[in-house]
C-alpha cells in the first residue's frame, strides 16, 4: 500500500509516520517539501506523480482567532485543497482520511454530539472546516473524515504545557471552567487511523464521518488541575496554590473567535463499527506528562 501523508510535521502527522508504517510505504510530505495546501496546482501535479492508494490529510489552518482576518487563506487550506485530494483520490480510486473538528457544532446544550446532529459553526475556522467535509462528502470518493477536540501532543507546544509554565511563573491562574470536551492525544488519533483506514480499505461501507476523542469529559479548569496536580506530586516547584486557581466563564476570556462550549462529541459510532474501546482522557494526559516532566 502507497500513503501519502500531508502536514507530517504537525502534531497528529508526527505521530501518523509511526503508525502509518506498518501498513506500507509513507511518503510522508510538509510545506517544506510539496505538501503545501496553500498551493493547489504544486500538490495536485505532486499527488498525480506519486499516485497513491491512500491520501492523509493530517495538514490544516488551525490558527482559531487568526482565521477571523485570514478567511481566505483558512478557506483554501481547509476547504479547497481538501476538496481537490477528494477529486484526486476520485480519478485514482484511492481512499482519503481527512481530520474535522467539534468545532462544525454551535457548542450549544450539554449532551454528546453523533455525527449526523445538524452543524451550526460559530467561527470562521469552524465554517472553513464543515466546508471541507462537504466537499469531501460530494466528492464520490471512499473517505473518512474524523472529527475530533482538544488535541495535544508530547511534541510542540499544548495547553498543559503552558499550565505547568504559568504555575511556575504565577501567584494566581484563572481558567476557563465552562467549555467541555475530551482532551485527545495525537498518539491515539494516529494509532485509531491506522487501524480504521486497514479496515476501511478492505471494506469501504466502513467509509464516511466519526467522532474520535478519548473518553469522558472535563473542562479547562478541570483539566489544568488534573495537570497542575500531577506535577505537584511529581515533586516538580509550582508556585501556584490549589485554592489560587481560578474557575472563570468563556466570557472573562474574550477572543476573536467563538468558542463552542460544549465540545463533547460521541464516539458510540467508531467504537461500534471498529470494535474499538477509547481509553480516559486521564491516561493519555497522564502519559504525555511522563515524557515532558
Amino acid at each position: 500500500m502507497k500513503i501519502l501523508l500531508l502536514g507530517k510535521n504537525g502534531q497528529v502527522g508526527w505521530e501518523l509516520q509511526r503508525a502509518l508504517a506498518p501498513l506500507g510505504e509513507v511518503i510522508a510530505l510538509g510545506r517544506e517539501n510539496g505538501g503545501d495546501l496553500a498551493d493547489s496546482d504544486s500538490l495536485k501535479a505532486n499527488v498525480r506523480s506519486i499516485a497513491p492508494q491512500v491520501i492523509v490529510n493530517a495538514a490544516a489552518y488551525t490558527a482559531v482567532d487568526k482565521a477571523e482576518n485570514e478567511a481566505e487563506l483558512a478557506m483554501q487550506i481547509n476547504c479547497h485543497a481538501p476538496a481537490m485530494l477528494a477529486r484526486e483520490a476520485q480519478a485514482l480510486g484511492a481512499m482519503l482520511l481527512h481530520y474535522s473538528t467539534d468545532y462544525v457544532f454551535d457548542g450549544s446544550g450539554d449532551q454528546a454530539r453523533a455525527e449526523g446532529a445538524a452543524t451550526a459553526p460559530l467561527s470562521v475556522y469552524g465554517k472553513t472546516k464543515l466546508a471541507g467535509e462537504d466537499a469531501i462528502q460530494s466528492s464520490g470518493c471512499l473517505h473518512l473524515i474524523l472529527r475530533t477536540s482538544w488535541v495535544y501532543a508530547a511534541r510542540g507546544g499544548n495547553f498543559a504545557k503552558t499550565m505547568l509554565r504559568l504555575a511556575t511563573e504565577r501567584d494566581q491562574l484563572k481558567v476557563i471552567a465552562d467549555q467541555i470536551g475530551a482532551p485527545t492525544g495525537a498518539e491515539l488519533l494516529a494509532d485509531l487511523s491506522a487501524h480504521m483506514l486497514q479496515a476501511t480499505f478492505g471494506d469501504p461501507a466502513l467509509g464516511g464521518i466519526y467522532h474520535a476523542t478519548a473518553s469522558g469529559e472535563t473542562s479547562w479548569y478541570d483539566y489544568a488541575a488534573f495537570v497542575i496536580d500531577y506535577a505537584r506530586r511529581q515533586g516538580r516547584p509550582i508556585r501556584v496554590e490549589a485554592d489560587q486557581l481560578l474557575p472563570i466563564p468563556t466570557s472573562e476570556y474574550p477572543t476573536a473567535a467563538q468558542r463552542p462550549l460544549n465540545s463533547r462529541l460521541s464516539s458510540a459510532k467508531l467504537q461500534q463499527n471498529f470494535d474499538l474501546c477509547l481509553p480516559p482522557w486521564q491516561q493519555g494526559v497522564e502519559r504525555m506528562l511522563c515524557e515532558i516532566l
